[in-house]
């Protein structure tokens, strides 16, 4: 993985899918981490194979420069070292904007149609965050659009800008 562009710690976030159906939010998304450094899980099951040629293209040329782990499900996943664990949905009642965010955390999505399963959310509660918006019969955001403004908000709060060449 080459970070050499980038002044941030060594990992700065952990991007978390849990059970992503749509290949090509996740090959945006593997391509976003990329460009940021952040490793990238995928929790299973998956909606997709992951050599998914969607995937692929998605994902650009930039897939050996992502960290990926993948797990069988969410019992597998545990927690990543060090860092605490932010869960998004749109049943969240804090913004994402409210926390501070710390290197290492963990940002973790749901899949597309169905978002985080409730007792996830439910026994996290207090860590279960939102993007809030402005109108009220559009239920949710793009997966792939949903991490890139949270991710780029906790990099903003990190205060990690791109080193000078």
């Amino acid at each position: 993985m080459n970070r050499r562009h980038f002044n941030w710690p060594n990992p700065p976030l952990n991007i978390v899918l849990v059970e992503p159906e749509i290949p090509q939010n996740t090959g945006n998304i593997a391509r976003l981490c990329a460009a940021t450094g952040s490793p990238l899980h995928l929790v299973g099951p998956l909606g997709f194979h992951i050599t998914s040629s969607h995937l692929r293209r998605a994902g650009l040329d930039y897939w050996e420069s992502v960290t990926l782990t993948r797990y069988a499900g969410w019992e597998e996943y545990g927690r990543p070292e060090g860092g605490r664990r932010w869960f998004f949905s749109t049943k969240g009642r804090v913004p994402y904007t409210a926390v501070d965010y710390q290197p290492g955390d963990a940002l973790i999505f749901g899949s597309e149609t169905k978002g985080l399963p409730g007792e996830l959310l439910a026994a996290n509660a207090d860590r279960v965050l939102t993007i809030p918006m402005q109108v009220e019969h559009v239920r949710s955001l793009n997966l792939a659009n949903t991490v890139a403004i949270v991710l780029y908000e906790a990099l903003r709060q990190l205060n990690i800008t791109p080193a000078t060449k």
